[in-house]
């Protein structure tokens, strides 16, 4: 179990929470459930139902789309933050590699944060904005790399069955 101190320290060092004054991450700190998850046990799985952001307070978690893993996450990451502002199902699933703890924040929670502190709204809105600008150019480079295999991979001649 995580303590009031420990918590606070843990969202200083998170992202979306950094530029938060102490006063509004104690009270966050406060409404956040911990939830303990085994080795390999599933936190979320693709397609459910989502309202919640994670941050892993200790141990680590890899995102995946079935077997193809799409990052792994430490102490002071976080994830499924998306489910807080549609009602999309996960677009991945996060399992826990080794045994771990994470804070869960609920859309309801946050909701009730932000009214209270429209910052966080900022904060997150610049944070979602990076991450589709990260994309965009991985997909960009995808797509210019997809462009070159022509010419990387030139056409072979068809075969001729020896007939005329």
């Amino acid at each position: 179990m995580l303590n009031n101190f420990d918590r606070l320290l843990l969202l200083r060092g998170v992202s979306i929470f950094r530029e938060l004054r102490d006063d509004f991450l104690i009270r966050l700190s406060a409404v956040m459930e911990e939830r303990a998850y085994p080795s390999k046990g599933g936190i979320f799985k693709q397609g459910d139902e989502g309202q919640s952001l994670y941050i892993v307070a200790a141990g680590q978690v890899r995102v995946h789309i079935g077997r193809q893993e799409l990052a792994r996450l430490d102490r002071g990451d976080f994830f499924g933050e998306m489910s807080l502002f549609d009602t999309e199902p996960r677009s991945a699933s996060v399992t826990a590699i080794n045994t771990c703890t994470c804070l869960e924040l609920t859309q309801s929670q946050l909701y009730e944060a932000i009214n209270e502190t429209p910052e966080i709204a900022l904060k997150l809105i610049g944070i979602l904005s990076g991450r589709i600008r990260e994309l965009n150019l991985e997909n960009n480079q995808l797509r210019s790399q997809l462009g070159e295999l022509p010419t990387a991979f030139p056409a072979t001649p068809k075969k001729t069955s020896g007939r005329r």
